[in-house]
């Protein structure tokens, strides 16, 4: 074989992570590769969402019907089938309204409906990636801000989500921030996490349209307590099941930590 130095291909990835995501939502896999090191790659694949519009604007308030039937069969479970056809290691399910509305029995009964597709593939969702990364950080009580499109219903049902959980839920409100995934910028959504986290053991910024990552260890610097994200946990648990000595720098403290015993 020709011994010479070509250049990288992107197939040296330690860890490959497939995400699935709603068919606008360019959030999860922009924040995904954000914080990936360079041995990480990224691979989304979408899903039609009736929430969306074109170029990703938001409803105001998103209507519960698309929520619910975002995970319904045959589309999700076929979904990831073909994923773990591929050279993956893990799929992650990016999206966070939809564990809010099954509730925390719905989304275990939703990982038992699918193993059987994932062909031993680790299967990791957002909701249950933030529980896991709070309890290995020790958390007990959280400050939950949900994305400015999520209105009281359902923002109600993240609560009882958490709560749930075990977690004891000091605040939960969708963020003062326009409903628009474009307008979700980095400055003001810190100054409005910054209001409503006193009193709690950690912050989870809810919503994994709800562009957040860049503000994490500002703000756990500001706060002096974990802050985590929607598309930061769900790296987090990817990494606990594929790869834990990988080391993720400047995304928050969570990253510093080993995996927790239930994970």
């Amino acid at each position: 074989m020709t011994e010479r130095t070509f250049r990288r291909d992107g197939w040296d990835a330690r860890v490959r992570i497939g995400v699935v995501v709603p068919h606008a939502d360019v959030g999860p896999e922009a924040e995904l590769r954000a914080m990936a090191p360079a041995d990480v790659s990224v691979h989304a694949h979408r899903l039609h969402f009736g929430a969306m519009r074109p170029g990703g604007v938001m409803d105001p308030k998103i209507p519960h019907q698309p929520v619910t039937s975002f995970t319904d069969e045959p589309y999700l479970d076929d979904t990831v089938e073909s994923l773990a056809a591929s050279p993956l290691d893990v799929i992650a399910l990016g999206f966070t309204s939809s564990s809010y509305k099954h509730g925390v029995d719905g989304e275990q009964a939703l990982l038992r409906r699918l193993a059987p597709r994932t062909r031993g593939m680790p299967l990791v969702t957002t909701c249950l990636a933030a529980s896991n990364a709070m309890r290995a950080l020790g958390v007990r009580s959280m400050a939950l801000v949900n994305p400015p499109w999520f209105d009281r219903e359902l923002d109600l049902a993240g609560a009882r989500y958490f709560t749930d959980q075990g977690f004891d839920v000091v605040h939960h409100a969708p963020s003062g921030l326009p409903s628009s995934q474009a307008d979700i910028i980095p400055g003001l959504l810190f100054d409005w996490v910054k209001s409503v986290a006193d009193g709690a053991d950690a912050v989870f910024v809810a919503g994994n349209g709800q562009r957040a990552v860049g503000i994490v260890e500002a703000l756990e610097d500001e706060l002096g307590t974990a802050v985590l994200t929607a598309n930061q946990v769900l790296l987090w648990q990817s990494l606990r099941e594929t790869a834990p000595d990988v080391e993720v720098h400047g995304y928050g403290r969570v990253f510093r930590v080993g995996a927790f015993e239930g994970v």
